[in-house]
């Protein structure tokens, strides 16, 4: 459902790539923002669930699951050398796009889903690495 793929969103960075992401940030060669992340989802606007939190992980400036095996979701998005953050999530025929701006240890952002139903705020947490 769209509620729950919203919340994958952003992710938070976190979705499916390709023409759904906007301006896609510029993949960094090695990572200063690599590294596993918890991303909190908040639905402001729409019917969406309020909020989810999901693990992802950040490798050579491509965002991913942190455990891919286990998803019923794709998640893909990149994040730039100066932080800049931008992600797509799908499942079935629904998506989300969210963007944004990591920095060391957190990031923030804005995320939509593709019809305009729902929308909200993401904040990221560094975990490891």
């Amino acid at each position: 459902m769209i509620q729950r793929l919203a919340v994958a969103g952003l992710l938070i960075l976190a979705g499916a790539g390709g023409p759904a992401v906007a301006a896609k940030a510029k993949p960094q060669a090695t990572g200063a923002f690599d590294g596993l992340w918890s991303v909190l989802i908040i639905t402001e606007q729409g019917t969406c669930d309020r909020g989810y939190r999901y693990a992802v992980r950040i490798k050579g400036g491509r965002v991913g699951h942190a455990d891919p095996a286990n998803s019923s979701f794709r998640i893909s998005g990149n994040v730039g050398s100066g932080g800049a953050a931008r992600v797509n999530v799908a499942r079935g025929n629904q998506s989300a796009s969210g963007a944004g701006r990591l920095s060391r240890n957190a990031g923030s952002g804005r995320w939509k889903s593709a019809k305009g139903e729902c929308s909200g705020v993401w904040q990221a947490e560094r975990r490891g690495s």
